[in-house]
Order: C-alpha cells, then sequence, then structure tokens
C-alpha cells in the first residue's frame, strides 16, 4: 500500500478544478480545516484565496502561475491511469475527507469521482455538490435525520442490504447499475439504519445533512482498504 504523503488529525478538504463557491468552501474548512488541492484545484483555490497545504496530482491541468506560487507544495504522480481525485484520495490519511470541485462541470469527471469512491472503500470521504452530499456506504451504517428529509441510494456494482427508518425498505432487494436503484427514498423515521453485503452503494443526501452524514459516517466502521465486496 501507498504510504500517505500527508497525515492529517483532522478531517482534510480536497479541492478539484470543478466550479465551486466560496460559500461551500467555507463550509467545508469549518469542519475539515486541512486544504489539500487535486491538480487544477490549485487554480481555483488561488482565484478564492486560499493556499492549499499540498497539491497533487500529474499536473495536466494546474497553470504556470499556480505551479510558481505553490512550488514548494507540489506533489507529482505522472502516472496516467489514475484521475487526479484518486491520486489525491489514497495520497492522503485524515479521519475523513470532504471533496469539492469534483462534480457539475463535466458529467465524465463526476462519475470518475463516485467510481473512485468505490476503488477506495476505507477512505472516508464526502463528496459536496452545490445541493448534495455523496459518500460510499460503509457496512452498518446510522444516521439522524429529519422524518421526510430525501435520501437517495445509488449502487456501483451488484449489492444487497437491509434498511431500518425509511419509507421503503430495501430488504430483499438486488441492486445493480442497470437494474434496481434507489433514488428519492424518504426517512420515516428519524434513526435511519443501513447495512450493506459490499461496499459498492453510494449513499446520497442533500448537503444540508452535512452533520448528520459526517456523523455517521465517523461513528461507523469503514470497510477494510482491501474489501472488494465479495
Amino acid at each position: 500500500m501507498q504510504e500517505p504523503l500527508l497525515r492529517s488529525q483532522d478531517g482534510i478538504t480536497l479541492v478539484g478544478g470543478a466550479p465551486l463557491s466560496a460559500r461551500v468552501l467555507a463550509e467545508a474548512l469549518a469542519i475539515a480545516p486541512l486544504l489539500v488541492a487535486a491538480d487544477g484545484g490549485a487554480d481555483r483555490l488561488l482565484r478564492l484565496g486560499h493556499l492549499p497545504q499540498a497539491v497533487i496530482g500529474d499536473f495536466d491541468s494546474i497553470t504556470p502561475m499556480a505551479r510558481a506560487a505553490l512550488a514548494d507544495r507540489l506533489h507529482h504522480l505522472p502516472e496516467q491511469d489514475t484521475t487526479d481525485f484518486d491520486k489525491a484520495l489514497r495520497s492522503v490519511e485524515a479521519p475523513f475527507i470532504l471533496g469539492l470541485g469534483f462534480s457539475g462541470a463535466r458529467m465524465d469527471h463526476g462519475l470518475a469521482a463516485l467510481n473512485t469512491l468505490a476503488r477506495h472503500p476505507g477512505r472516508r470521504c464526502l463528496i459536496l455538490s452545490g445541493h448534495d452530499v455523496a459518500f460510499l456506504a460503509p457496512p452498518d451504517l446510522r444516521l439522524d435525520l429529519p422524518p421526510g428529509g430525501r435520501l437517495s441510494l445509488f449502487p456501483l456494482g451488484p449489492v444487497q442490504g437491509q434498511s431500518e427508518g425509511l419509507r421503503w425498505p430495501i430488504e430483499g432487494l438486488a441492486f445493480a447499475p442497470a437494474g434496481t436503484i434507489g433514488t428519492s427514498n424518504r426517512v420515516a423515521e428519524g434513526a435511519v439504519r443501513l447495512r450493506f453485503d459490499a461496499p459498492r452503494m453510494l449513499v446520497i443526501l442533500p448537503r444540508a445533512r452535512l452533520a448528520a452524514a459526517l456523523a455517521g459516517l465517523r461513528a461507523a466502521d469503514a470497510w477494510p482498504p482491501d474489501a472488494r465486496g465479495g
């Protein structure tokens, strides 16, 4: 396993090159104060007036200006088989990671970021967009959510599970990307419990539920780094 380039006892805010607002960045930094950029995310941060602690990537997107400004913070990983988000995620170690600027600008980049979550099930990473927060479900997850709120599930591969506290229970369903999915479920009770047999299920909540999502993830056992889900 690759030795992390950066370790933190606090949360890490990891920023990519897609558009993000100063408001979302401030929200993330209040929770995860250590700032890291993935390649072109460095330029995005400089434009917003922030200096990342480290910049990780193959550097095919970062501008010469950002390279010069952050020369002592660059970590070049030249291989081309993975995305910059993948390179950065596997290169940092923290209790949790908030990913910003990895969705919204291009659909292929957004899908690649979600794929990366399944490639690294041992990392507790939440991807924030303008309206949502998405993360890979651990084996057993408890969430404290308001009744009636939206909770979507999207499988990244074949996966089955059990639920408590959802309007439409998931037990007995064989989820798969080309089969059954679970968008727009609703919370029936405030205490939701989800259990899954493989690290392949995305949980998607309104961004206003970030604190609840983070609390649930931090309390849960993570999938082991080498989990394959059967």
